[in-house]
């Protein structure tokens, strides 16, 4: 688990329960993160919770568990330097079938959304970012064992010193308890590239 003393909020939410092995978010209706992008709307008012870190290479764990009911109602990791660039990563609640495993990665205030459907009954999810210089790895598993890529990606402004931690919002009208645990922050996962030899 994590120092609980380094982590600081951005957008603190009215009700949080903090621990020395567990977190807990109660989002608030109209919580979200997201900018421009197809929408239109610019919305920076999510609860975060991180840590500042000048290591250039390290990465992030953390076990997330939901109940969420209602459209877009999310939890998981973020890397957060300001409001128009950040990465976020969690599952998106679409509806009773399927909900939306993605990741949004917001560079000079334009979002992007990439996502795979996954069945609503999932409830648990864990989360890898690791972090190479100014490039990113976000990972999941459904165990916290094996863990499956789920994009790489760039921070324009991501290169020097960053924030990073967990995330809950509920962008419509709803509300949610949100649990994090077993946070972690190791050596690199992320394996440097070696290029084939021909």
């Amino acid at each position: 688990m994590l120092d609980v003393k380094k982590l600081f909020w951005v957008h603190e939410p009215l009700k949080y329960r903090i621990s020395s092995d567990e977190i807990i978010i109660d989002t608030e209706p109209g919580t979200d993160l997201w900018q421009r992008t197809y929408y239109g709307f610019r919305n920076d008012n999510a609860p975060i919770l991180q840590m500042a870190a000048k290591e250039k290479y390290f990465s992030f764990t953390v076990k997330t568990e939901f109940d969420s009911k209602k459209r877009f109602d999310q939890c998981g990791i973020a890397v957060y330097l300001d409001s128009e660039n950040w990465l976020k990563a969690s599952i998106e609640y679409e509806n009773e079938k399927y909900q939306r495993l993605g990741s949004v990665v917001t560079n000079h205030g334009y979002s992007d959304w990439a996502t795979t459907d996954i069945h609503a009954s999932v409830k648990t999810m864990w989360y890898r970012l690791s972090r190479r210089g100014a490039d990113y790895c976000i990972e999941h598993s459904g165990d916290g064992v094996c863990f499956k890529q789920m994009r790489i990606c760039h921070l324009w402004e991501g290169a020097g010193d960053i924030s990073f931690g967990i995330y809950a919002c509920s962008p419509e009208d709803s509300s949610f308890e949100a649990r994090f645990s077993h946070m972690e922050i190791t050596e690199c996962k992320w394996e440097a590239h070696k290029p084939a030899i021909l």
